[in-house]
């Protein structure tokens, strides 16, 4: 047992607009509705976390705040935050679901951990791999044009990786934003395709190989997240290699994808998984398996992109990348003190103990819509 007691516990659900709304398979998004966790001890440290639900994917923000607020605060106030796994696992008993509520509060405890121990959260699952990890931006706006602006202008930053969104518009329209890109940039740029569930199933494999003749990377999700079975038909029929994100959320998915062969790789996200912990479960599976894994988001503010950040610096094998821009290059504002740390088309990974970012107390009160103590 520490010495160290969580005398108090915040839920801040905040907003902060896009710069451009994104379009997917599963819908539009136009800014980050997250929620942010603040847990603090009696000896004056404070660790964070953020629940980053998606209502067409994993969940609401208004149902992770009353799992946060309502139901974990009773078992979470008065209990030793380094005791991670048996506060998470009452957590589970409480309550179902709500995977984003549970990785917020599970970052929030590491955050204290490593604070207390002097250590960053990648030490705390397994050390550090690595010091930076290639940043891929998502191409999902409906004006082709902005977007080609926009790709211009990271290239000048030194991004290199790309992804479609596709799916949300015609096929055409999806072969030609691919065509633009390969014919502008060549073999330099490293293209991926997400259809975010967008395609029938019935008609996957054709629209597929079309699109394979542009050398994506991957294609990630073009079916339904419970249509496993056809996504593994899919896998085996095309050449590209799929990957595989709402289909798995924790290890029980993962266990199943395994045996269905249902992708090539697996998307890991924190907020799908429940924690970071979790998440570094999910890799052991997939990396079993000859499966190989990367490092997805949801719409995030810094909080949860450095929660991935150190769960993507732990991995022992990572060839594909990750996807936390939405800070530097989504949303119009950045609510930590200090920005996100993407330089040369590289997230760079948090070296102080704990997270490794905070909130900036102004940006937090200007960004807030609500806050519940």
């Amino acid at each position: 047992m520490s010495e160290h007691i969580i005398s108090s516990m915040r839920v801040h659900t905040v907003f902060i607009p896009a710069k451009a709304v994104h379009s997917h398979g599963s819908g539009d998004v136009a800014g980050i509705n997250a929620i942010l966790l603040e847990l603090t001890t009696d000896t004056g440290l404070t660790g964070w976390g953020e629940a980053s639900p998606w209502p067409v994917f994993t969940g609401t923000v208004e149902g992770n705040t009353a799992a946060l607020h309502t139901h974990l605060r009773p078992h979470v106030v008065g209990k030793d935050p380094v005791q991670v796994e048996t506060i998470m696992s009452q957590a589970n008993k409480i309550i179902v679901g709500h995977t984003e509520a549970k990785a917020a509060l599970e970052c929030a405890l590491l955050d204290i951990t490593g604070q207390i121990s002097g250590m960053p959260i990648a030490e705390l699952i397994g050390g550090r791999q690595r010091d930076a990890i290639p940043m891929s931006f998502s191409v999902a706006n409906p004006d082709f044009a902005a977007d080609q602006d926009d790709i211009a202008a990271l290239w000048e930053d030194g991004v290199r990786l790309f992804k479609l969104k596709t799916g949300f518009a015609d096929h055409k329209f999806d072969l030609m934003r691919l065509e633009a890109l390969r014919k502008s940039y060549g073999d330099a740029i490293d293209l991926r395709i997400d259809y975010n569930q967008g395609l029938p199933a019935f008609d996957a494999i054709r629209c597929i190989r079309d699109l394979e003749a542009f050398r994506p990377t991957f294609v990630e999700q073009p079916v339904k997240r419970h249509e496993r079975e056809a996504l593994a038909v899919i896998t085996k029929a095309v050449d590209v290699p799929v990957m595989a994100d709402e289909s798995v959320f924790g290890v029980r998915d993962a266990l199943t994808g395994v045996a269905l062969g249902m992708a090539d790789i697996f998307s890991l996200k924190v907020m799908k998984s429940g924690g970071i912990r979790r998440c570094v479960e999910v890799a052991a599976i997939a990396r079993a398996a000859g499966i190989e894994v990367y490092g997805g988001c949801m719409f995030e503010t810094s909080i949860a992109h450095a929660a991935g950040t150190h769960l993507m610096a732990a991995i022992p094998d990572l060839m594909l990348g990750c996807e936390f821009y939405m800070s530097t290059y989504y949303a119009v504002g950045e609510i930590a003190t200090e920005p996100f740390p993407v330089k040369h088309g590289q997230v760079h990974v948090p070296t102080a103990p704990g997270l490794g970012v905070t909130p900036d107390p102004d940006q937090l009160e200007k960004y807030r819509t609500a806050s519940l103590v």
